[in-house]
């Protein structure tokens, strides 16, 4: 599936036309390799996302075409979550 989907269908984001933005400013990265909206994506997989001044890594539980609300946060499970923003 394309990462922009992916990221719509599991309301990581939650428009498709935003997800695309978000990849083509490189903010995401596939398993440690930058991302492209058009990227494949499968189950398993590794993304980091950089919303703002935070850093989120989530690993793909399952991929779906369509989800419902309820069961989108099913669709990956969040590792970490880091804030990018100097504690000085």
């Amino acid at each position: 599936m394309r990462l922009d989907k992916f990221l719509k269908v599991s309301r990581l984001i939650k428009r498709r036309t935003l997800a695309k933005e978000v990849c083509d400013q490189g903010r995401i990265s596939i398993n440690g390799q930058k991302a492209k909206a058009g990227s494949n994506v499968k189950a398993g997989d590794e993304l980091v996302v950089r919303f703002g001044q935070k850093l989120v890594t989530v690993e793909i539980n399952e991929v779906k075409e369509t989800s419902r609300k309820e069961e989108a946060g099913s669709m990956y499970t969040i590792v970490k979550e880091e804030s990018l923003k100097d504690n000085h």
